[in-house]
């Protein structure tokens, strides 16, 4: 009995050290990237001072991305082996990369939207030289097409008694149809020959989610056209395009650039044209190796669409795995607007705007909606595999797209996110972290701070609603989880602006810390991708940047000048700064 205690004993001792030869064999085998002498923010939610208590080293596997230590220089170095690499930060700062939950690559570098740029911040009847200088391009010879000018100072002027805003433009360019998109992307400003190509006159009617503006006295459309108006003459003129697929491919592959020069890994596109075939290029840009970015496609809710037709194609459209996920592609949001924008008193609210600009079909002038309460609700049921990205500006639209959320909650247990969120009532502000819904800002532009804001934001709804413009703070207490995004090219991609920004709201300010962590952790339980990105940890994948500035130290209004010198996505280097 002794005798067989002793063998075991033995045998025993024999796998242990076999064992231990096997695995300094095997791990010789492997390659680590090892990264030292850093400043690290790790964003681990676990660990609330994480902001406070920094570590100085991480490896990552190389053939895998993920990250397999965080934590001091000593014990990172434990992993060193004859492949691996060595890599000293020189106390940079390094932190998780970023997400942008809310923009429009594609759109945002698109030439198929035109090269002719309005300046904005400008009457309309000082713009008429920049305006003669559109041309129509080669892709596009039977359009001018163009952007960037400021609705307001068009709604300033028709509330002056100036002339039709087609008048203008008929003026200087009589030989084509013009469509010149405002900087906000809610509106268009048009000739009479576009009406024309448009079938567009006094008789016509408002298609759901878009208003044709007429002249108070003839009855005539007066060449601006809101909301999905506005969209349904972009794709008259986008149809007729040639070679739209490589225009597209080249307007993503120049946005894929921006991304990771700018640190960020994982984005939403907020309003996928599916009926542009915006989906199909990202397939295509996954398909030949070349996404760079973590992506989740939000498939646009056309408002004039059949209900039945568009919900069995959006059903159709749903993938969680696109190309048994060799790339990082997802479609599995919906892009859906509740109203529009306050300026142009499309957004919905709940009492009238100071101002009234005798829309049509806005008789009680407390804006509109793109899909009513009812019609969301309809959508949420019945397409149970998709999270909505919602667009909802003004109070009455935000209670009734929470309104529609409450009674399907128990459907899918959905991640909904409520994006812009301007103007929200006071007793719709708890109902964010009661419901589970996702509530996503965008202060990056300038007109987002209290000073910028406060004269146009008070003209179009008065002082009272104006006070607590975009409540972020007020929304982010009561433990809501609560974005930041840029939705670029509205405002920068720069996300170092926003967070800079998100500290300088007067009342509804929010720390350093809480900016990063809407940037980065709350963000990827958006996509629900936090267990895998979203702060930095053992396990999870090295998607992360490098930075010239520790932004949790540096005073506040420097922040925003940040540059990123390094993005790693899944543990591979796809952006460095030239050192030149």
């Amino acid at each position: 009995m002794e005798n067989s205690e002793n063998l075991i004993i033995k045998l025993i001792y024999v796998l242990v050290a076999f064992s231990e030869v096997y695995g300094r064999y095997y791990r010789n085998l492997e390659r680590f990237n090892i990264y030292t002498n850093g400043v690290i923010y790790t964003v681990d939610p676990k660990a609330d001072s994480w902001h406070s208590n920094p570590v100085q080293a991480m490896v990552v596997n190389y053939h895998t991305g993920y990250i397999e230590y965080i934590g001091n220089n000593g014990d990172a170095m434990d992993y060193y082996t004859e492949l691996s690499k060595t890599f000293d930060l020189k106390g940079k700062t390094v932190l998780p990369g970023f997400h942008d939950v809310h923009m429009h690559p594609l759109e945002a570098m698109t030439k198929l939207g035109g090269g002719c740029s309005i300046p904005k911040q400008t009457p309309p009847e000082d713009i008429k030289y920049a305006i003669s200088q559109c041309k129509p391009t080669n892709d596009a010879p039977g359009w001018i097409l163009g952007h960037g000018h400021s609705i307001e100072f068009i709604l300033d002027h028709i509330e002056n008694e100036g002339r039709p805003p087609k008048e203008i433009i008929d003026e200087i360019i009589n030989t084509h149809p013009v469509i010149l998109m405002d900087e906000t992307s809610h509106s268009v400003w048009v000739n009479s020959m576009a009406l024309k190509k448009a079938r567009i006159t006094k008789d016509t009617k408002n298609n759901p989610g878009g208003i044709i503006m007429k002249d108070l006295e003839t009855g005539e459309p007066n060449g601006i056209l809101f909301e999905n108006a506005g969209n349904e003459i972009m794709d008259i003129a986008i149809a007729s395009f040639g070679n739209q697929d490589a225009a597209n491919y080249d307007a993503l592959s120049n946005a894929l650039w921006e991304l990771k020069k700018n640190g960020i890994t994982s984005i939403c596109d907020a309003r996928t044209y599916w009926k542009r075939n915006h989906h199909t290029t990202w397939k295509r840009v996954c398909d030949n190796n070349e996404l760079t970015v973590r992506t989740v496609l939000g498939l646009w809710a056309y408002p004039s669409m059949h209900d039945t037709e568009q919900i069995q194609k959006l059903k159709d459209l749903h993938t969680n795995d696109y190309n048994s996920n060799k790339c990082f592609l997802k479609i599995n949001e919906i892009k859906v607007y509740s109203d529009g924008i306050v300026d142009s008193t499309t957004a919905a609210m709940l009492e009238p705007y100071a101002k009234n600009l005798h829309l049509p079909g806005l008789v009680e002038n407390i804006g509109m909606n793109y899909f009513t309460q009812d019609r969301l609700q309809k959508y949420f049921e019945q397409l149970p595999k998709f999270d909505f990205h919602i667009h909802a500006i003004g109070d009455r639209g935000v209670q009734e797209v929470l309104n529609a959320i409450e009674k399907t909650k128990e459907i899918n247990g959905s991640r909904h996110r409520m994006t812009h969120l301007e103007i929200v009532n006071k007793r719709d502000i708890p109902r964010f972290k009661e419901l589970g819904v996702i509530a996503d800002f965008q202060v990056t532009g300038e007109f987002t701070l209290p000073g910028e804001t406060r004269a146009p934001i008070i003209h179009s709804v008065g002082e009272d609603r104006a006070k607590d413009f975009i409540p972020v703070k007020s929304v982010a207490d009561t433990g809501a989880v609560v974005t930041l995004s840029s939705d670029w090219d509205v405002s920068s991609l720069n996300p170092f602006i926003s967070i800079q920004h998100a500290t300088q709201r007067d009342q509804q300010s929010v720390s350093v810390k809480s900016a990063i962590e809407m940037r980065t952790v709350n963000a990827a339980y958006a996509m629900r991708q936090e267990n895998e990105v979203g702060y930095l940890g053992r396990g999870m994948a090295a998607d992360f940047i490098v930075v010239d500035k520790d932004i949790l130290k540096i005073p506040v209004h420097e922040i925003g000048f940040t540059k990123v010198v390094q993005t790693v996505l899944q543990g591979q280097t796809i952006y460095q700064l030239d050192k030149k």
